[in-house]
């Protein structure tokens, strides 16, 4: 086998909201270590997940997949075994990628016995990957390390709450003992087993995910009265009459964001501080890289699963069909010299998480396989724009529920009509649902998709152009593993492969 090129980090940070770097200006985040990455590298300021929640997100993450082709559509949802992703193909090359925190993966049911025990959660391990540190959201190892420190653990209760009920208290434990301080531990740990082995490590930070609690110093580091406040209509009731599905949402007490602008700031005051505590430790890791001998070969990746409301629109969570639920910060720090000249540039074209699986595999210098939707952005991050690019990103969200029937029960939907799809560029904004009415967003005289102009007649052709390109990209990218091979007198020929 050939000698390996190189090492890759893979870094999630969840439910990380695109405006939330200090590098892009924003007025009250706290972010100096992912800061200094991006100086270090390139920012996408346009990049965008292609699904939600976290396990359909990830699959198009590490598949190169819309979630049109691998269905994996809810949390929950298997992931068909036949597709390959960036874990197996890394493991192909002669890497052990190893995993420390989640994929959110759920295993494809056909390729085990009835009674697997896997079968009892979505929060199952992407094939290919070797969990080092298995830590779903219960977070059973840090719990376990929290009692070796000291606390009194009880079976079955979160840590992840504060110390009281008053405004800002605390979290229960020290910002030492945090479960991302935790987390980047034991990545530190096993770096250093490895000494100077070649790796491929995928480091999933759970937090600024609920619940908002932050520890001491991080619950107070930023001043509520500092922070923006959020975008939307002026009451619930305005927000939900856009759409069916928007106004059963905000029905919701765990979806809806608080009325009051203390709470609404505090909130948001909170989620920047956590997000503040992982940054601490993501540069607690970058900084123990920067000091080992082959950081001038390690490709760093940092990006989110998809983003959250943060009361925008009167939400909180991710879901839908705004922008703060799929528009995600991206951060890609190339080491060689060719990415040189470009360092500190932040990049405005549209990318998707889709192209991060072949752009890991083209800087390892590996083919790309055919059933990947994505295209690799190393042109970009060296400073180069491709003859052609996509000028706009798409993404999907499904609604159905196969276990309480929600779609049926609430808004009387169809199970295989709770999904939508979005087409979105720098104009507009073009939602379709299958069991809904269709939303237009004129987005260069609205920016924040406030009016709906899907029935105003002057946006007609406007409309039937971007569902036409809808259509032009559900035909373009249908699952193509195959369609590239012809059976015939000359064998079975791979026209993807000339």
């Amino acid at each position: 086998m050939a000698a390996l090129k190189g090492n890759v980090l893979l870094i999630t940070i969840d439910q990380w909201r695109a405006d939330c770097l200090g590098v892009l200006g924003h007025p009250a985040v706290v972010t100096p270590n992912l800061d200094r990455l991006a100086r270090e590298g390139a920012v996408f300021t346009q990049h965008y997940a292609q699904s939600a929640p976290c396990g359909p997100s990830r699959a198009s993450l590490h598949t190169g997949l819309y979630a049109m082709t691998h269905r994996s559509i809810l949390n929950g949802t298997p992931l068909d075994d036949r597709f390959t992703n960036i874990a197996r193909e890394a493991r192909s090359l002669g890497f052990d990628p190893v995993l420390f925190g989640y994929t959110d993966t759920s295993p494809d049911p056909r390729i085990l016995e009835a009674d697997d025990p896997r079968l009892l959660s979505y929060e199952g391990l992407l094939p290919g990957y070797r969990a080092v540190l298995d830590m779903p959201e219960a977070a059973a190892p840090w719990h376990e390390w929290l009692s070796e420190q000291g606390y009194d653990v009880v079976e079955g209760e979160s840590m992840q709450r504060p110390v009281d009920d008053s405004v800002a208290s605390p979290a229960v434990y020290r910002a030492e003992h945090s479960e991302a301080a935790f987390l980047t531990g034991e990545v530190l740990r096993y770096l250093d087993e490895i000494e100077d082995e070649p790796f491929f490590i995928h480091a999933t930070y759970i937090r600024p995910h609920p619940p908002f609690v932050a520890p001491a110093p991080y619950n107070t580091l930023v001043d509520p009265a500092d922070v923006p406040m959020p975008v939307g209509l002026g009451t619930v009731a305005e927000e939900g009459a856009v759409s069916p599905i928007l106004a059963d949402a905000l029905r919701a007490d765990w979806i809806r964001a608080p009325e009051s602008e203390e709470e609404i700031r505090q909130m948001r005051a909170t989620y920047y501080g956590m997000l503040a505590e992982v940054d601490a430790q993501v540069g607690r890791l970058l900084d123990a890289l920067r000091e080992r001998p082959d950081w001038a070969q390690t490709l760093v990746i940092i990006t989110a699963d998809h983003g959250e409301e943060l009361g925008d629109h009167h939400l909180t969570g991710k879901l839908g069909f705004y922008d703060a639920s799929y528009r995600i910060p991206c951060i890609i720090r190339d080491p060689r010299t060719e990415a040189d000249s470009a360092r500190g540039q932040l990049i405005s074209e549209f990318t998707e998480n889709i192209d991060l699986m072949p752009t890991i595999l083209e800087w390892l210098g590996a083919a790309v396989p055919s059933q990947c939707s994505g295209a690799s952005l190393l042109s970009l991050v060296r400073g180069v724009t491709p003859d052609e690019w996509r000028d706009c990103v798409f993404w999907e969200w499904d609604f159905r529920d196969p276990v309480g029937r929600y779609p049926e029960r609430r808004l009387g939907i169809p199970f295989d009509k709770s999904g939508m799809a979005v087409i979105r560029d720098a104009a507009g904004k073009y939602v379709h649902f299958a069991g809904m009415p269709a939303l237009f967003f004129d987005l260069s005289t609205d920016p924040d998709g406030l009016v709906n102009r899907i029935d105003d007649p002057a946006y007609a052709l406007t409309v039937l152009g971007y569902a036409q390109r809808m259509l032009t990209w559900r035909l373009e990218h249908a699952e193509r593993t195959l369609t590239g091979y012809l059976i015939c007198p000359l064998g079975a020929v791979d026209r993807r492969a000339n």
